[in-house]
């Protein structure tokens, strides 16, 4: 337990940014999910749809450090990649 009070604070801070982190990673899996079920189906306006969301979700978890910068572009690339297939198919 806490003895002081910038102990305290800690926790109540820690305990906001730790439901933030949670909330932000949860939807880019969510909205990733979305995206790679719209690939399977071959249906490529729902797909662009939902990579555009992607790209949205992952972009603003890199700038709220919740994802690293470098881990969030990896991601868009690969996605990207799996949507250039589905394209030239």
């Amino acid at each position: 337990m806490p003895n002081t009070k910038a102990a305290i604070k800690s926790v109540r801070t820690n305990a906001r940014k730790t439901e933030r982190n949670r909330h932000s990673k949860s939807r880019v899996r969510t909205l990733e999910r979305n995206f790679l079920k719209a690939i399977e189906s071959g249906d490529k306006e729902a797909a662009a749809t939902a990579l555009k969301a992607v790209y949205s979700a992952l972009d603003k978890a890199a700038k709220g450090s919740v994802l690293h910068a470098s881990a969030a572009g990896r991601k868009k690339s690969r996605l990207a990649a799996k949507f250039n297939t589905l394209t030239k198919a």
